[in-house]
């Protein structure tokens, strides 16, 4: 194995491998996949348990939909659905489209799917947020798109199953190969419900013992549906974005997926700074949520346990709504009140976000909320 040693100035020394970095890869394309599997000792410790993440941001367009990406378009190629220069329509709400954009530029095709991906040449169409059961939800706006222009493909991300045959073919093999075939859970969050459908498939195969578990936000109705075959929706909504759903997709469909973990909001922002303060990764809300359900997972679990969840993006993206909950705790914080009522609304909707808080819930190091202290009568102001 090769590898150089770097000396630093108080004269500790690291070790680092070097192999990952020893053969040259072919474009956008090759850098896809292959992200490391990482221990986060600080909560391996605490657990008693391996708590291993992917580190899917190291996707060369930083988040883990840069792999369904690239399957839906390579099968789009496989089945000669698409030819030079065709139009890719996705309905997305992020890094589904980022992926698209950046794989679209990289193989010469055109993207239709704000901000970065106009900057990476996506025509972007803004339309209201409604269900998928409304004409007008952005999913079925994609598909007429595609219809109405020649040389049109839909990748349709939810009910495409080549999103979950990617990660069968790949995200799943890499965790089998990284543990060298011993990981005894994998637990994730999902929205397509490709990732968790994909990987469990695989795992399942290779050991049917290995647990499988969805972990889902408030206000979607997977949770509920893993558990007792039910449709319906946990209460609330969540600062989390792209994750949990109101439909069983097709990508989700006869997954092997044992059981189900519901994780609060209160929970998932806790688990975003921990990460932070302690483990050093800066993630946005659907990683912190996957984190805090492997170690409720782990509660469960014999000693000794390894536990796989994913990393799916940095937190770039995410974080200024967490950060609107982290001022307003930090506000109920500095008045001494126990239960407070914050709101904030999405970038990307009009809809309101409301959640109810317990300080007594959240664990953070005061010294990281930033917030002004000065500021504290303003945000209590509504």
């Amino acid at each position: 194995m090769l590898s150089k040693t770097i000396r630093y100035y108080n004269k500790r020394s690291l070790s680092v491998d070097v192999s990952a970095y020893t053969r040259v890869l072919e474009g956008f394309r090759a850098c896809v996949g292959n992200t490391p599997l990482i221990r986060l000792p600080t909560l391996s410790k605490e657990t008693g348990c391996n708590i291993l993440v992917k580190a899917e941001y190291l996707n060369p367009g930083g988040s883990i939909k840069d792999r369904a990406a690239l399957f839906l378009i390579q099968d789009a190629l496989d089945k000669n659905l698409i030819k030079n220069g065709a139009t890719i329509v996705e309905g997305t709400a992020g890094n589904t489209g980022i992926g698209l954009a950046h794989l679209c530029n990289a193989l010469g095709f055109k993207c239709e799917k704000i901000d970065i991906l106009r900057v990476l040449g996506a025509q972007v169409t803004t339309v209201p947020v409604v269900p998928f059961t409304d004409p007008n939800n952005y999913n079925h706006h994609a598909r007429r798109y595609a219809e109405k222009h020649e040389n049109s493909l839909w990748t349709n991300q939810f009910d495409n199953q080549a999103n979950r045959n990617g990660h069968y073919l790949m995200t799943g093999p890499e965790i089998w190969t990284q543990t060298n075939g011993k990981v005894n859970a994998v637990v994730m969050s999902t929205g397509t419900g490709g990732t968790l459908a994909g990987i469990s498939m695989y795992l399942k195969e290779k050991n049917n013992k290995i647990r499988t578990v969805l972990a889902d936000p408030p206000g979607s109705v997977l949770y509920n549906y893993i558990k007792s075959g039910k449709l319906e929706r946990t209460d609330g909504s969540s600062i989390t974005e792209g994750i949990g759903q109101g439909r069983i997709t097709d990508n989700l469909k006869d997954a092997p997926i044992d059981e189900s973990l519901f994780i609060k909001d209160q929970d998932t922002v806790n688990m975003v700074f921990k990460l932070l303060c302690e483990e050093g990764f800066f993630v946005g809300a659907s990683s912190g949520l996957n984190v805090a359900a492997a170690v409720e997972l782990s509660k469960s679990m014999p000693k000794g346990s390894t536990i796989v969840t994913c990393l799916c993006d940095n937190g770039q993206f995410g974080m200024p709504k967490v950060n609107k909950i982290k001022s307003q705790l930090h506000a109920a914080r500095a008045c001494r009140e126990s239960n407070i009522k914050v709101s904030s609304s999405s970038d990307s909707s009009n809809d309101e976000y409301t959640m109810d808080i317990d300080d007594n819930e959240f664990n953070f190091n005061e010294k990281l909320l930033l917030t002004d202290i000065r500021k504290v009568k303003n945000m209590l102001a509504y």
